[in-house]
């Protein structure tokens, strides 16, 4: 076993083909197939949640005089409604957990929207000023609220007080 000691030349040849001499780097086998098919399912999943989120989060935003002219075209879509709630028509029933009530738009009291909503009635309800609903207006024109957002009025706004003001003499 004879062992040759490597020349100037051979060594000045091996830095020529880069930083790292070919007989010691290791050739690459590239990407390995359970990489590619994790990532490639991740991206898949990452993109339907996106397309999911955005169809079911999008939801229209009308008045309720918008919703009165526009009842054939609107049945069965994504809605949001703003409006007032009509004293007296609250209806609760609390067997069927069920709150039925009607709302109107504050500017044009004339168009009313029933609306039925199948959750617990809201504490603060008979205070709130007005109401948000999201939910689905049916074919017989009623609104099926699934998020019900009240406004209610502030309790924390201070009365204003009478200042006097004297003159010092």
């Amino acid at each position: 076993m004879s062992t040759t000691t490597p020349t100037f030349e051979d060594l000045e040849s091996e830095f020529e083909e880069g930083p790292i001499p070919s007989r010691l780097a290791r050739k690459r086998s590239g990407v390995k197939p359970q990489f590619l098919v994790a990532g490639l399912l991740l991206i898949g999943v990452i993109v339907s949640l996106m397309v999911y989120g955005l169809t079911t989060a999008k939801a229209y935003w009308l008045t309720v005089d918008e919703v009165q002219q526009q009842k054939g075209s609107l049945a069965d879509k994504r809605l949001r409604v703003n409006g007032i709630v009509v004293d007296g028509s609250e209806q609760w029933d609390a067997e069927a957990v069920t709150l039925r009530f009607r709302i109107q738009d504050e500017e044009s009291p004339n168009g009313q929207l029933e609306i039925v909503y199948y959750e617990p009635r809201p504490d603060n309800f008979q205070r709130a000023a007005s109401v948000i609903v999201e939910g689905e207006l049916k074919p017989g024109g009623v609104f099926e609220a699934d998020v019900l957002l009240l406004k209610c009025p502030s309790r924390y706004e201070e009365a204003p007080e009478d200042i006097l003001l004297e003159a010092s003499r």
